[in-house]
C-alpha cells in the first residue's frame, strides 16, 4: 500500500508491549523480518517491552530466532540494535520512561489482552505523547457496542483517528486483495456483482485445529467473538461494499463502513438466524482431541461454542434479499477457508441441452490462495450435451504475510488496511443480539465430533 502520512524514510520506533508473548513470537516478529527483507529501506527501530526480566542479548536472540526464515541485511541490523525494556504498560511511569527513549515517531503496538490495552491507554492519559505517536491495538475492540464506543473515545482522547491503527490481520490477507482485483478490475465480474445475479454468499473459516492451549483467551469469547465479530464481518463488508472511487484510505474505509451499517440479522431474529455448537472427542488435524469441556483451562459453565454460524442481510439496493452466511469453527474436517458466491439460475435454458445445468459459482480460497468459477460447457459427445467444469486460477502463497502487510501500513502511516472506529462499533452492533440470545440460552448449543464437518442436523450451506 502507499503511505499517506509518513514517508518510508522517516524513523519509526516500534514498541511492542507483550514482547515475550505468543503473538509476538509466532506472528509479529517473523512478519517484521519478512517486511524488512522486502522493503530494506524502511527506517525502523524495535523496542521489546514485557514484564519478564530479559537482557538485551536474550531479547536479540529471540528476535534472531524469529527472523531465521527471513534473513536479510536489514533484518540483521534491526536484530543487532533492538533493545528490551522491562515494564508494565498499565503504569504511567513505565510508559513515560519507555517513550522517553523513542526515536522519531513512536508506534505503540499492544500485543497484549484487550483488558491490558484498555488499562494502558488509561495510563497514557498521564503521559505527554511525542508528536505523531501511533497506537496499534489488536482486536477485539471492546466486548460489545457500548464498550467499543467507550474504547474509541479513550483512544481519540489520546491521538487523532489517523494515528490509531486497529489491527485486524484479516484485512492484510492476500485473498482479500485478490478479491478486490477480481471484482473491481474485470468487466466480466463487476456488472454481475449484486443480488440481481447472485443468490447467496457464504464466508467460512473451518479449521481442523482444536483449542491448542488457548483456553485462557478462547474460552472467554468463543467462535462468534473470536472470528465472526471481527474477521469475517470485515470480509463481508469488502464483498458487499459499493465500488469505491479509489483504494485510498478514506474511500475504501468509507465504503466498508457504509456496508457494515447496512448489515442486519436475517429477519432481525438472532434465534432463527444463528446456530452454535462445540466439539466432542474425536480426531482432527491428525490429533486426538478430548471433549472441548475437558480441555485444559476450559470452564464448562462458560458454555463456549467452538462453531458459530449466522445469516445476515445487507439492506442496500445491491444486496437486499441475499443471504450472507458466516461460519467459523474448530476441529472440523475437511478444512474450508473460503468465500463462495452462488449465482441465480438462468431464466431460460433451451430444452435441447442434455445433462444437468448447475448454478455458476465463484469461489475464493484462503491460505494457498486460489479462485475457481464453475461453468457449464459442451461435453463433446453430443452437440448439445453439457458438463460442469471448474476454471481455476492459482494465486499461490501470498508474497507477504498478513501481519507484514499490517506492519507495513503502521510503519508507513497508512491506515488503509486498519479498522476504523465506526467499523469497530458497527461489527459489535451487528452481533450483539446474537451474543445476548446465546447468553440467555435462547439458542441451543449443539455438539459435533472432532474431525466431522459439524452437527449432522444443521442445514447444508449453499455451496
Amino acid at each position: 500500500m502507499t503511505g499517506t502520512s509518513n514517508s518510508d524514510s522517516q524513523l519509526t520506533t516500534l514498541i511492542i508491549f507483550g514482547a515475550t508473548g505468543d503473538l509476538t513470537k509466532r506472528l509479529l516478529l517473523p512478519a517484521l523480518g519478512q517486511l524488512l527483507g522486502l522493503e530494506p529501506d524502511l527506517d525502523v527501530r524495535l523496542v521489546g517491552v514485557g514484564r519478564h526480566d530479559l537482557t538485551d542479548d536474550q531479547w536479540r536472540d529471540k528476535v534472531r530466532e524469529a527472523f531465521a526464515d527471513e534473513q536479510s541485511d536489514a533484518a540483521d541490523r534491526l536484530a543487532n540494535e533492538t533493545v528490551y525494556r522491562q515494564g508494565d504498560p498499565t503504569v504511567s511511569d513505565d510508559l513515560r520512561r519507555i517513550l522517553g527513549e523513542a526515536q522519531g515517531r513512536p508506534v505503540l503496538y499492544f500485543a497484549v489482552p484487550p483488558s491490558v490495552t484498555r488499562k494502558a491507554c488509561e495510563a497514557l492519559r498521564d503521559v505527554d505523547l511525542p508528536p505523531g505517536t501511533t497506537l496499534a491495538p489488536e482486536k477485539p475492540f471492546g466486548s460489545d457496542e457500548e464498550s467499543a464506543r467507550e474504547l474509541n473515545k479513550l483512544l481519540l482522547d489520546l491521538v487523532p483517528e489517523n494515528q490509531i491503527y486497529r489491527v485486524d490481520h484479516f484485512l492484510g490477507q492476500s485473498v482479500l486483495l485478490d478479491l478486490l482485483g477480481v471484482r473491481l478490475a474485470n468487466r466480466v465480474f463487476e456488472p454481475v456483482w449484486s443480488g440481481t445475479h447472485i443468490e447467496s454468499v457464504v464466508i467460512r473459516y473451518d479449521e481442523s485445529l482444536g483449542l491448542e492451549g488457548r483456553a485462557g483467551y478462547y474460552d472467554g469469547v468463543g467462535a462468534m467473538q473470536d472470528m465472526m465479530q471481527s474477521h469475517l464481518l470485515q470480509l463481508l463488508a469488502v464483498v458487499a461494499m459499493e465500488p469505491p472511487a479509489t483504494l485510498g484510505e478514506r474511500d475504501l474505509r468509507d465504503a466498508i463502513g457504509a456496508a457494515l451499517r447496512s448489515v442486519h440479522l436475517w429477519d432481525d431474529d438472532p434465534v432463527t438466524a444463528s446456530r452454535r455448537a462445540r466439539y466432542t472427542a474425536g480426531e482432527a488435524g491428525g490429533k486426538s482431541l478430548p471433549d472441548y469441556v475437558d480441555e485444559d483451562g476450559v470452564d464448562p459453565a462458560n458454555n463456549t461454542e467452538t462453531l458459530a454460524e449466522a445469516t445476515f442481510e445487507v439492506r442496500t439496493m445491491r444486496w437486499q434479499g441475499v443471504p450472507f452466511t458466516l461460519r467459523s469453527g474448530k476441529a472440523l474436517e475437511p478444512e474450508a477457508k473460503e468465500i463462495v458466491m452462488t449465482f441465480r439460475p438462468l431464466r431460460h435454458i433451451p430444452e435441447q441441452f442434455e445433462g444437468e445445468v448447475e448454478r455458476n459459482v465463484l469461489r475464493f480460497t484462503f491460505g494457498h490462495d486460489a479462485m475457481s468459477v464453475k461453468l457449464n460447457v459442451h461435453r463433446g459427445s453430443h452437440p448439445f450435451s453439457l458438463k460442469t467444469v471448474d476454471l481455476d486460477a492459482d494465486f499461490g502463497n501470498a508474497s507477504m504475510r498478513a501481519y507484514a502487510e499490517v506492519l507495513s501500513g503502521i510503519i508507513k502511516g497508512d491506515s488503509t488496511l486498519a479498522v476504523r472506529g465506526d467499523a469497530a462499533e458497527e461489527c459489535w452492533r451487528i452481533v450483539d443480539p446474537i451474543v445476548d440470545a446465546w447468553r440467555a440460552d435462547k439458542v441451543p448449543i449443539d455438539e459435533y465430533p472432532a474431525g466431522s464437518s459439524g452437527p449432522a442436523d444443521w442445514p447444508e450451506l449453499p455451496l
